[in-house]
């Protein structure tokens, strides 16, 4: 049987079989087989289905849609080494060796394109402005940077100041707890061209997307940012 491959950038988090004559469900809730803790994902975000002889990817009409080899999909029968990319992790949909791969007719039955794209020219480039509107003059808004908890606290922090600092200390921007974290143990700079990750002091480092960093680093949208008991994800709000 096929399998997926669950990746983050080039980072493999999870495999997972597709068994004949079942389904496969992805998103951000606990209930999905494949589970994505990454807000650019919709709950229920998309699903594979095992059809005769093929695998059937469909989006569950997400918020920021599916793509497949870079192509934004409504659905799709799934090809050997397709890649799909949901919010900013991929999927590798692959055969193993040996294993009858059908062709895309023969999976789609003939009677469908192997891909229904989405009916919209400018599509890839609005996700990836996801929280970017433009206001009644055409013009976009600049996005404000945003701390969302996934652990370690409820709710966001807006990153409000060009020098926004994070540490135990009672004065910092946001508060951290933990014995080795440092009074300042961390700060985000507003630049031109983004945000800023920066170590200050203390024992403990904070971590991006699972890694310590050592000095500054420029963060992306969707990035996960570790400082002690904390996490959380960085979001661009308008």
């Amino acid at each position: 049987m096929p399998k997926l491959t669950l990746k983050f950038k080039e980072n493999v988090l999870g495999e997972f079989e597709l068994a004949k004559g079942r389904s496969l469900t992805i998103g951000r809730i606990d209930s999905n087989d494949v589970l994505i803790e990454n807000l650019a994902v919709s709950g229920h975000h998309a699903k594979i289905d095992s059809v005769g002889d093929g695998y059937l990817l469909t989006d569950l009409q997400s918020k920021n849609g599916s793509f497949v080899n870079d192509q934004p999909v409504t659905s799709h029968w799934l090809q050997h080494n397709d890649r799909i990319l949901i919010g900013k992790h991929t999927l590798v949909f692959q055969y193993l060796k040996g294993e009858e791969r059908p062709t895309a007719a023969a999976g789609a039955g003939g009677g469908m394109d192997q891909t229904m794209v989405m009916d919209t020219g400018q599509y890839r480039k609005m996700m990836k402005k996801s929280g970017k509107t433009a206001d009644a003059g055409g013009l976009q808004k600049e996005p404000i940077g945003v701390l969302s908890y996934l652990s370690g606290g409820e709710g966001e922090v807006e990153i409000n100041k060009k020098l926004f600092k994070i540490g135990k200390r009672s004065s910092s921007d946001l508060v951290v707890s933990g014995l080795m974290i440092g009074h300042t143990a961390a700060t985000i700079s507003k630049r031109p061209n983004g945000y800023s990750l920066s170590y200050v002091e203390g024992m403990i480092k904070p971590k991006l997307n699972g890694k310590s960093i050592k000095v500054s680093v420029m963060i992306e949208e969707f990035d996960v940012i570790e400082i002690g008991g904390a996490k959380f994800q960085f979001v661009l709000k308008s």
